[in-house]
């Protein structure tokens, strides 16, 4: 799933915040051996924006080449990379400034930059708050691809879901659906992701309804998973999923985990 602009201005102004540096900015790569700068905050000018980056050259190029952090103090008498892009360097005042790639799957997605105007160097501190605003869009874009990549795999078994194999895979998939959903802090993507969930039980509209929590964990619970193994794949204690699960029971009127299982398929919330 492609890097969005909101999802790199967002990264761009968590990375000035964490960091404190006055100006920050990023860019999107493709395919090819290019990214183009498109994402700004605290530029004084329009030197930057729009600007054509290749691999290898400049800072930048330089992190999108090598998949790793890049630094340049005093950039403009860096000899560690090319000055291919002074000139718009020099026009944004940028004395020192770091790059830091996007990896997901091994593949760069963007990068993230921050700079200082004074003449002074960057600090560990500063470079490590950087690279967490850089590891937080990663983490985003690895779990919007693996969403893209189970919502691909349940579309042709929700067409075929009344045959035993497809509908046990099925079955997994919306539990894997379900765990993802709650990763997310996209609201948009969340509630698409939930309507995909609701549409894969083949429910119109069940009358009874769950805290998606609770969902959740029921759904976890016909895969037969424990409640420990519910906990570690959503995140939570052992003690909060039991205490969703005791909800669940409650509101489908269960008195065992596959009661509880059993009523939800046929109220039409689980596949």
């Amino acid at each position: 799933m492609p890097v969005d602009d909101a999802q790199l201005l967002g990264a761009v102004s968590d990375l000035r915040r964490d960091t404190g540096l006055p100006v920050g900015f990023a860019g999107i790569a493709g395919t090819s051996p290019r990214m183009r700068l498109t994402a700004f905050l605290g530029n004084r000018g329009t030197a930057l924006n729009g600007l054509s980056v290749r691999a290898g050259c400049g800072l930048g190029g330089k992190a999108l080449a090598l998949t790793r952090p890049v630094v340049a103090n005093d950039y403009h008498r860096a000899t560690t990379i090319s000055h291919d892009y002074d000139e718009p360097v020099r026009d944004e005042g940028i004395h020192s400034v770091v790059a830091i790639p996007v990896v997901v799957r091994r593949r760069v997605r963007a990068v993230l930059y921050g700079g200082l105007r004074d003449e002074a160097t960057l600090s560990d501190r500063t470079i490590t708050a950087a690279l967490h605003a850089a590891r937080d869009l990663e983490q985003t874009l690895a779990v919007e691809d693996e969403i893209e990549q189970r919502l691909a795999e349940a579309r042709p078994l929700a067409e075929h879901h009344e045959e035993a194999a497809p509908r046990e895979r099925l079955r997994e998939v919306y539990a894997e659906l379900r765990a993802l959903s709650g990763q997310l802090d996209d609201s948009v993507l969340r509630d698409r992701l939930d309507a995909v969930c609701e549409n894969l039980t083949g429910a119109v509209s069940p009358a009874l309804r769950l805290a998606p929590r609770e969902l959740d964990t029921v759904s976890l619970v016909a895969l037969g998973l424990t409640n420990a193994e519910i906990a570690h794949r959503l995140g939570l204690t052992a003690e909060t999923v039991k205490s969703y699960l005791r909800d669940a029971m409650r509101k489908l009127d269960a008195t065992s985990r596959l009661q509880a299982v059993t009523h939800a398929r046929r109220a039409g919330l689980l596949p």
